[in-house]
C-alpha cells in the first residue's frame, strides 16, 4: 500500500467573498490529507482476483476500507477518487456505479473514471485510489 500525507490550509479552499462565521471556522482548522495508492483485486500473493469485472471493483473497494482503516480513517473520510478500467464501456461503468453505491451510499466523492488499456499486472480489470481528509486534532 502507497500512502502520501500532506497538509492544507482550508483557508486557501474557500471561494472568495464567503465570509459567514462557518467559513471562518473553517479557515482556522488544518486539514491533514492522505493518498492511497491504487487497490486492486488479489489474493494473499498479490496476484489479480477474480475474472469477473463487478467481483474486482468490490474486492477493489474492500481492500480500500482496509487501506483507510489502517490511517484511522474511513469511506466518509474520502473526498476523491481515481478509477482506472481496463476496457471501458458502459456495462462496466454501471457496475462500478452500483459497487461504489454499496459502499459510499447515495453521495459518492469527487472522480475521476479513466479507460485503460492495461493495468500493472495480467488479469487486473479495475483498480482505485483516493485521497482521505480529515481534520486535525
Amino acid at each position: 500500500m502507497t500512502l502520501g500525507i500532506f497538509t492544507a490550509m482550508t483557508a486557501e479552499l474557500l471561494p472568495v467573498g464567503l465570509l459567514t462565521p462557518a467559513a471562518a471556522d473553517l479557515a482556522a482548522r488544518v486539514l491533514l490529507g492522505i493518498a492511497i495508492g491504487g487497490q486492486y483485486a488479489s489474493d494473499a500473493s498479490g496476484a489479480p482476483v477474480p475474472a469477473d469485472f463487478a467481483a474486482q471493483v468490490e474486492l477493489s473497494l474492500v481492500n480500500l476500507k482496509r487501506a483507510l482503516e489502517g490511517v484511522g480513517l474511513g469511506l466518509e473520510h474520502v473526498v476523491r477518487l481515481g478509477s482506472h478500467i481496463v476496457d471501458h464501456d458502459l456495462a462496466k461503468l454501471e457496475a462500478l456505479g452500483e459497487g461504489l453505491h454499496a459502499h459510499f451510499g447515495e453521495r459518492l466523492p469527487a472522480q475521476t473514471l479513466s479507460g485503460v488499456a492495461a493495468l500493472a499486472l495480467p488479469g487486473m480489470l479495475f483498480e482505485i485510489d483516493a485521497v482521505a481528509v480529515r481534520p486535525a486534532a
